[in-house]
């Protein structure tokens, strides 16, 4: 089969990392890919914002398959797009990708159906925000209503921060706003949840943590995600169900109720608080850096798992995991999330060599003859399967000083939670 992988960072590199292992996969194409990507995959400088671009090349490349990595061409309606074009497309379509697209959707679908989420409000202008902070309890957690990459989330301990908060969100740090949502804070614990579905059913797929902040003990700016593991410490069988129960299925019950049906990932955002699950947002696609630490796990062919969505056959597909634990650290450019440089060389990469339990996912890089340089905030992504999280960290942090790349940080308490010391 011929595929097709739109994206460009950590979760795309893998991706196309998990389809090059089937026996089925004749040739993949990553638009735009990355430095990591062209070594198992043809990468193609095409904008994936140009829906007739890129159907297009699919058309004249008689592509199978087409993947999409990232949130934004889901929320803009690619899969609505090239599904009208007889392209298989595994991705939800743009009414779907709204519980990503919009937080207060998502927050209103809560409120119909009682799932449990912080209590919250909507906003539409700085005044009536400000004139509720004035007089809120804090901390709480004040939300741009776009698209943000995982950096549009104030958790706020005063007025001053709160006040900052909607000042940036409404001056359009983000992107325009229209609407701004402010929420209570939640005390607990974060844990990544995910499911595969075929817009018939649905399949858990694993579980995370993902580290959002940028500094170590989780202090600092959020980011797009410092490092990740898998699995979750939290998740038994108990809480599994009340997950499912109480927040997986009546989502899904909210969108066949507006006749969509759902095909990709579904990644919910939990804070988890004396074994009960409240949900703190949607993804419509596999996170990133979580996808780098969970599919490196999966034994059975992604492929095919895929495929059995398009088909709506997963009911009759059995998933298969590892047994082991995983890790992924994430390698960034000094200055990020603030300003930080590009274009900078990265010697040794060469050196090291995937192995079924060490990976390397490219994220902002690019090639530039033989020579591989930086081309974004977070850079690369090393990943270590093991018994323990303790080893896994220690292996990764091995390799990135191996590396030695001078124009690089990296958190080194990743895992913190679950790794006593």
């Amino acid at each position: 089969m011929k595929i097709a992988i739109l994206g460009s960072g950590g979760r795309e590199h893998a991706l196309t990392y998990a389809i090059s292992k089937s026996k089925k996969t004749k040739k993949i194409f990553c638009i735009p890919g990355n430095a990591g990507t062209a070594k198992i995959a043809e990468n193609l400088e095409l904008d994936i914002n140009n829906f007739n671009l890129i159907y297009e090349f699919i058309r004249r490349e008689e592509i199978d398959l087409v993947i999409v990595g990232p949130e934004k061409p889901l929320v803009d309606g690619i899969v609505d797009y090239l599904r009208k074009k007889n392209i298989d497309v595994f991705g939800p379509k743009k009414n779907s990708a709204m519980l990503e697209g919009s937080k207060i959707f998502t927050k209103k679908i809560c409120e119909k159906y009682k799932i449990p989420t912080a209590n919250f409000g909507i906003f539409d202008s700085k005044k009536f925000a400000v004139q509720f902070i004035e007089n809120a309890k804090f901390p709480l957690v004040v939300k741009a209503d776009v698209i943000a990459a995982g950096k549009g989330v104030y958790i706020c301990n005063d007025s001053n921060e709160a006040k900052l908060a909607i000042n940036e969100i409404f001056n359009g740090k983000f992107g325009p706003a229209e609407n701004i949502l402010i929420e209570e804070f939640l005390d607990g614990e974060e844990m990544s949840f995910f499911v595969i579905s075929d817009g018939n059913n649905y399949r858990c797929f694993q579980t995370a943590q993902d580290h959002k902040r940028v500094g170590e003990g989780d202090t600092g700016k959020n980011t797009g995600g410092m490092g990740a593991y898998c699995p979750s410490k939290l998740i038994n069988n108990e809480l599994e169900k009340k997950i499912l129960e109480k927040i997986i299925q009546p989502t899904f019950n909210a969108l066949n109720e507006m006749e969509e049906e759902y095909v990709g990932f579904l990644y919910a955002g939990l804070m988890i608080k004396n074994n009960e699950p409240f949900l703190i947002e949607y993804n419509v696609r596999m996170g990133d850096p979580e996808c780098q630490t969970i599919l490196p796990l999966l034994k059975s062919d992604f492929l095919d798992l895929i495929l059995a969505c398009t088909k709506k056959e997963l009911k009759n597909f059995e998933i298969n995991w590892k047994n082991e634990k995983s890790m992924c650290i994430v390698l960034c450019a000094k200055g990020y999330p603030d300003k930080y440089d590009k274009d900078i060389i990265i010697k040794n990469l060469s050196s090291f060599k995937d192995d079924e339990f060490n990976f390397l996912f490219h994220a902002g890089t690019k090639l530039k003859g033989k020579d591989i340089y930086s081309a974004g905030g977070r850079v690369l992504n090393f990943i270590n399967i093991s018994n323990s999280f303790f080893d896994s960290r220690n292996n990764i942090i091995k390799q990135i000083k191996k590396l030695n790349w001078k124009e690089g940080f990296f958190r080194k308490d990743i895992g913190h939670r679950v790794i006593k010391n």
